[in-house]
């Protein structure tokens, strides 16, 4: 049994982006998510990082998370991990040097606004039956 599943919880760094592929002409929207995680140093003060993540959403997602989201959003992303590599040769002559390079993006196959402001957050999602929208059933059943 395999399991590629991904989900990350961040703030986008700038205005999702819309591309076209060399290869097919097949049009997606690219963004950078921004998580971050926290601990307690050797001198039990807390530290911090900050990790930059390349989303790729295609085809109607793609659309969708590029009309609606903005620099700034708070937003789930769940997908795969998908990772391409590319060689390139650096310095020229007898001291060239090939570099492998593996870069790794988080293919979505959804998304979702967490305004914390909103009852229901908006989700996109590739495969909803609801235009992306989660379904708001059991919303009078809640106790508060």
């Amino acid at each position: 049994m395999y399991l590629n599943s991904i989900q990350i919880i961040g703030f986008i760094g700038k205005d999702p982006e819309r591309r076209q592929a060399r290869s097919n002409g097949a049009a997606f929207t690219v963004l950078s998510v921004a998580t971050q995680r926290s601990w307690k140093n050797a001198d039990d003060e807390w530290a911090s990082k900050t990790e930059w993540h390349r989303v790729v959403a295609w085809n109607s997602l793609g659309e969708r998370v590029a009309a609606s989201l903005h620099q700034g959003d708070h937003i789930l992303v769940e997908g795969t991990l998908v990772s391409s590599s590319y060689e390139r040769e650096y310095g020229k002559g007898k001291k060239a040097t090939t570099v492998k390079h593996t870069v790794w993006q988080i293919r979505a196959d959804s998304t979702r606004k967490l305004n914390r402001g909103e009852k229901e957050p908006e989700a996109l999602a590739s495969g909803s039956s609801q235009g992306g929208k989660p379904s708001n059933d059991c919303a009078s059943d809640a106790p508060f």
